[in-house]
């Protein structure tokens, strides 16, 4: 387990579209381990694999409800609600901004294992599944913000 170099706007890997994981193996499940390590050595909520540079298909995410979830090859395949909030990126390091998420989602996609899983996200959860299912797509959350970017103080 190792700590990744984190990508930051400006960067064009994030703007890159990720190609599905198709099988597990030694490499993937580093790198894993690796997204969880750098994502908490951070203090991020969520980090998707182009944020370190691998164009792959996977998130992983940790709210603080001691259920961390490695999702691969997500898909968000219904969307109930609406709630408007801050938004920040470890891509975008001191930079916050106000998006419109959905305020439920269910999203499948498949575990370590490569078995099929679908999660059930509200609130917070609901924001995180959606902020970095969309970094798959090469999309930030500054393209989605009601206002634009402003520095944290």
């Amino acid at each position: 387990m190792a700590i990744r170099n984190i990508r930051y706007d400006g960067d064009e890997i994030l703007r890159k579209v990720c190609k599905p994981v198709k099988e597990m193996n030694e490499r993937t499940l580093t790198l894993i381990d690796d997204m969880f390590d750098t994502m908490y050595e951070a203090n991020g909520v969520g980090l998707a694999a182009p944020q370190v540079g691998v164009l792959k298909r996977i998130v992983v995410i940790d709210i603080g409800n001691d259920e961390p979830l490695c999702l691969i090859n997500p898909v968000i395949v219904e969307t109930e609600g609406e709630q408007t909030g801050d938004e920040g990126c470890l891509s975008l390091p001191g930079k916050i901004g106000t998006v419109t998420r959905p305020m439920k989602v269910v999203c499948k996609a498949f575990n370590e294992n490569m078995e099929e899983i679908t999660i059930t996200g509200e609130g917070l959860l609901a924001r995180a599944i959606c902020h970095e299912t969309d970094h798959l797509d090469g999309i930030l959350y500054k393209d989605k913000t009601v206002d634009g970017i402003f520095d944290v103080e």
